[in-house]
């Protein structure tokens, strides 16, 4: 039951998260380890300037890997 509400609380701190634009550097974090394992991972701060510059001035690149 106890980590039925975490997961819950998880899932819903990540919904608001990505309602207001923020992005999710935990689930970066598993893509990339899931995903692209031979790729080096951006640091946080690194990801959330890419994030920024991908929503706001994107120079016409698209926001997504895959």
């Amino acid at each position: 039951m106890l980590n039925k509400i975490n997961q819950l609380s998880h899932y819903l701190g990540q919904s608001m998260r990505l309602m207001v634009g923020m992005p999710d550097y935990g689930a970066y974090l598993t893509h990339m380890r899931e995903v692209h394992p031979d790729q080096p991972v951006m640091t946080y701060d690194e990801f959330f300037r890419e994030r920024q510059e991908a929503r706001y001035g994107g120079n016409g690149k698209i926001g997504r890997c895959c």
